[in-house]
């Protein structure tokens, strides 16, 4: 189901999180579940990945994540600001050590000149880190952007870890 790449990614995230003692969960909202999908392809993963939340909507985000209806309204559902309450509330509402959040435009329409459909944020929120954020602008059709952000996902855990 996932590209040969991305399997061997969650591996390596898989087996650094084992090697350390460390549990792991996902906020997503544009891939859907498509992180937690990945991980959980992998037998043996549920000794690491304890929980996937997805968050499509904004009332998701503030009521599974706890993202304040204020940074909604401020910066969009679609923004670094956004992506970092993502990431730090599914740290708080688990027993994990790590979380990684995305938010993003996959398209095909729904971009706009500020925020064009490919626009990704990133976050992740550790116990013993500050919370990191990265942005990415991919492009092709809408399953491109999303497999791309599974990716680019499994890159930022892996420079957590």
């Amino acid at each position: 189901m996932f590209p040969a790449a991305q399997i061997e990614l969650a591996i390596e995230i898989l087996e650094r999180c084992r090697s350390r003692g460390l549990r792991l969960a996902t906020a997503e909202s544009c891939t859907g579940g498509l992180i937690a999908a990945c991980l959980t392809d992998i037998a043996g993963s549920s000794d690491v990945f304890e929980r996937g939340l997805v968050a499509y909507a904004n009332q998701a985000k503030i009521d599974l994540l706890g993202v304040t209806p204020e940074c909604l309204a401020r910066f969009g559902a679609v923004s670094e600001e956004t992506a970092r309450a993502m990431a730090e509330g599914g740290l708080a509402r688990s027993k994990v050590d790590l979380c990684v959040a995305v938010t993003g435009i996959a398209g095909p329409g729904g971009g706009s000149a500020g925020r064009p459909v490919g626009l990704v944020h990133f976050a992740t929120a550790g116990r013993d880190q500050p919370t990191r954020h990265a942005r990415s602008l991919f492009s092709g059709d809408r399953q491109a952007v999303r497999q791309a952000t599974v990716t680019r996902a499994f890159e930022l855990l892996r420079a957590c870890l």
